[in-house]
């Protein structure tokens, strides 16, 4: 049993550049997929760090496992472990900390220009950050503010991009883990989805657009995040 957990819920939205920042730092790290049965058993006092990764269903389906993962969540914030959710794992992060999550009108997709939101520059999570960024984006749902939370981040089409309650918790609706080689996998098996008549959705030839240039960039937004993440736990 590793230090860093790492939660997932389908095997195409998996760490991505996470896990190339943990192994490069030499960090062992479990990956468990939730939606299995892995978590059931697993000793939530052993991790220092834990991050939970997306996927396609929402909080709010009727899927057994969903209250077994925000129950964990809620030992793990009591425990007052470092967290950082992407796109599923900061709804279950807002719901856990008892806040809503509802469907937007639209899916947000694509890279998406981030705003910060006033009083959010003295933020730990965001001094690494220049003062205009992308984060890349493919969600339908929307989580609320919970009690107490610090609104970190806002784009054109969703209000709450990201969140940080206390001082180790961070959820994101976006996804700062992706790699060239996962959007490529997303566009080849998932643009079906998309309707990009609609402003708010990027069309796969605009997302492949300086991809490389624009994942590079992307990587370092999301090592800064993972960087005072891994500081907090002492790792």
């Amino acid at each position: 049993m590793s230090d860093v957990l790492i939660l997932t819920h389908i095997d195409y939205c998996s760490p991505a550049h996470l896990a190339d920042v943990l192994r490069a730092r030499g960090i062992a790290h479990d990956v468990l997929r939730v939606d299995l049965g892995e978590l059931q058993g697993y000793d939530l006092q052993r991790p220092k760090a834990v991050a939970v990764m997306g996927g396609p269903m929402s909080v709010n389906d009727a899927l057994p496992w969903i209250a077994e993962e925000v129950a964990a969540l809620q030992c793990l914030i009591a425990r007052d472990v470092p967290i950082i959710g992407h796109c599923l794992g900061g709804q279950l992060l807002a719901r856990a900390l008892g806040a809503a999550v509802t469907r937007m009108p639209y899916t947000e997709s694509g890279w998406q220009a981030m705003q910060r939101l006033p009083g959010a520059g003295r933020s730990p999570w965001l001094m690494h950050l220049p003062e205009r960024f992308e984060i890349f984006q493919w969600h339908g749902d929307t989580f609320a503010l919970p009690p107490g939370a610090q609104p970190l981040l806002a784009s054109h089409w969703c209000a709450n991009q990201a969140f940080a309650w206390g001082d180790k918790v961070l959820a994101l609706q976006g996804h700062p883990e992706m790699t060239e080689a996962l959007i490529e996998q997303w566009l080849d098996d998932w643009s079906h989805l998309l309707d990009p008549s609609q402003p708010s959705q990027q069309a796969p030839a605009v997302m492949r657009e300086q991809i490389t240039q624009k994942v590079k960039a992307l990587n370092q937004v999301a090592d800064g995040f993972y960087t005072h993440w891994l500081r907090l736990a002492g790792l």
